[in-house]
């Protein structure tokens, strides 16, 4: 098997949000359901030196999150009608819409909110790589939109050899809870 999964350049991405508009335009997603979102984060403050002058410590940041298809995923651990599973090819984890009766505990399981429920299907839904378009040869939605090239997708070990291992950023859970298929270059404000 090749476990596909995500590398995330959080230094490069500038929160435009254009890879979550690619998702929810190719998945035609309602309103308030989106398979990837990009979270904002400040920190800092306005401080004054002796002289009265303003001296800023102001950061900000952003980080593009989506499921990570993870090596030990909760949600497919504690789904109770098996409908989440882990695809053998490739490691992505999709849902058996056969199967889901909706009851959103591969929701309330996943640390990174990445089962949405969709209201009009009664089901849940998530990101599932793009596999339709990986299969014809094309790039993933929010890969192929991404102005700055924050994003990439591919075989988690080339990934890994190619930036490194690191998946723990400020903002995010430990990667020791599921070891999501995720690589982050973090920014320098970000780094746990």
């Amino acid at each position: 098997m090749t476990q596909l999964g995500f590398y995330i350049d959080q230094a490069r991405c500038i929160g435009c949000k254009a890879c979550v508009i690619a998702c929810k335009d190719k998945n035609d997603n309602p309103e308030g359901v989106n398979f990837r979102r990009v979270y904002s984060f400040e920190e800092g403050k306005f401080t004054k030196d002796n002289n009265g002058s303003f001296i800023q410590n102001v950061q900000s940041y952003f980080l593009s999150i989506s499921c990570n298809h993870c090596d030990v995923p909760k949600c497919v651990e504690n789904c109770p009608t098996t409908a989440m599973y882990k695809r053998e090819k490739d490691g992505v984890v999709v849902i058996d819409h056969d199967k889901c009766v909706g009851c959103k505990y591969c929701e309330w399981n996943c640390p990174y909110g990445a089962p949405q429920y969709n209201e009009e299907l009664g089901k849940m839904t998530k990101c599932d790589l793009c596999v339709d378009l990986l299969a014809e040869g094309q790039r993933p939605a929010c890969e192929g939109a991404c102005p700055v090239r924050a994003i990439e997708i591919g075989p988690i070990d080339e990934l890994r050899k190619k930036y490194g291992d690191n998946a723990d950023v400020k903002g995010l859970p430990s990667s020791k809870i599921t070891k999501p298929n995720l690589v982050i270059n973090a920014h320098k404000h970000a780094s746990n």
